[in-house]
């Protein structure tokens, strides 16, 4: 397995305020989310390499959770759907207005069921029909996206539901992830589990207990591979939903009626830091990507041996220069994003750029 040199720092982006999301669209279009704070545009558009700001959305009253795009019908524009507090807002992803506020949005459906009830992150279905959302009392959900009609699943986290994820091909599963440890797929159209998965807590180290296994984020990749990264400083890789080729399986396999990457015998589970793994994300169906809260960035190439079993290989590692404490990172094939708070509290965005391949041995 060839190994990558580390990602080399692009450009740093100072914000007013604490960085708590971030969203990479097309043709390196960036957009920064922030807690809240006077006289802070709640939402920044970024133009790469450059840094420049090109548009803001002031204030929405609550910190930015979640920043997405969706795709919208021939002849109609795209949109950006925020999650602030227990609302989330449609912009126009494009405006003549420089400077926009929550009277622009054409659309603000308010999720919370009561209120404490915020939203954590967004995520909008490959085919743009519809938006899923997560709320803090647990409950996961999902927007039709012609009708703005919500339905929510039947069942629900115990406690936080930190993240949401549409399978990969699949438009009528969703995944989600909680702090109740728990991984629930589901079929939408039934609001029913389909599978579950609850993550055992780490054994002792040296006598000392970590923390439990919230599962704080979430990846996909469009092979149906699942990245899910734990408070307690792991990522576990799913590969029974993997969609390989026949030879790789053996022969002919039939698809199968409903997503399988829950299935514990073929997952292997990755020791990535001493503290909390931020975000998983994978850069294609071969790379990903894992960032610690301090700041510790890790690349690994994942594979299969001749046996089929998962394999994870570390290909490089990095720190974050400016960063105190990470709250969200972003990537395309090209860019990974992290952003948070530097020392002084205030926002930090730091885009790094992919190196060449130019080492013949993984990395230690």
């Amino acid at each position: 397995m060839a190994a990558s040199a580390a990602p080399g720092t692009k450009c740093t982006i100072k914000v007013p305020s604490a960085v708590s999301a971030l969203f990479l669209g097309r043709e390196d279009t960036l957009c920064v989310g922030s807690v809240t704070v006077p006289d802070d545009g709640s939402v920044r558009w970024y133009t790469l390499p450059s840094g420049k700001v090109t548009r803001a959305v002031k204030p929405l009253g609550e910190e930015i959770s979640s920043i997405v795009f969706s795709k919208a019908k021939k002849g109609e524009q795209n949109n950006v759907w925020v999650a602030s507090g227990r609302k989330v807002f449609c912009f126009p992803s494009e405006s003549q207005k420089i400077i926009l506020s929550a009277e622009d949005a054409s659309h603000s459906i308010d999720l919370g069921e009561d209120e404490e009830d915020l939203l954590n992150e967004l995520c909008v279905s490959d085919n743009g029909k519809s938006l899923a959302f997560g709320t803090d009392s647990g409950t996961v959900g999902v927007i039709d996206l012609s009708s703005k009609t919500v339905a929510r699943m039947k069942s629900r986290h115990t406690t936080v539901c930190g993240c949401v994820k549409f399978i990969p091909d699949r438009p009528s599963e969703l995944l989600s992830g909680g702090y109740d440890s728990a991984l629930l797929h589901f079929d939408i159209g039934q609001g029913s589990v389909l599978s579950r998965r609850d993550i055992p807590a780490s054994p002792p180290e040296q006598g000392v207990s970590l923390s439990p296994p919230f599962v704080l984020s979430m990846s996909i990749s469009n092979t149906g591979l699942l990245a899910a990264s734990t408070a307690d400083g792991r990522v576990w890789l799913g590969g029974g939903g993997e969609k390989r080729s026949n030879a790789s399986q053996g022969g002919r396999k039939k698809r199968s009626r409903k997503w399988e990457g829950l299935k514990e015998e073929d997952g292997v589970w990755l020791k990535v830091a001493e503290g909390p793994v931020v975000s998983a994300a994978f850069r294609d169906s071969t790379r990903l990507v894992t960032c610690s809260l301090l700041g510790s960035l890790t690349g690994y190439a994942v594979s299969r041996d001749e046996k089929g079993a998962l394999l994870a290989t570390k290909i490089w590692g990095a720190t974050t220069s400016a960063l105190e404490k990470v709250n969200a990172m972003a990537v395309s094939p090209a860019l990974l994003v992290v952003g948070g708070f530097g020392k002084d509290g205030k926002g930090v965005v730091e885009v790094w750029h992919e190196t060449p391949r130019d080492a013949s041995e993984p990395a230690p």
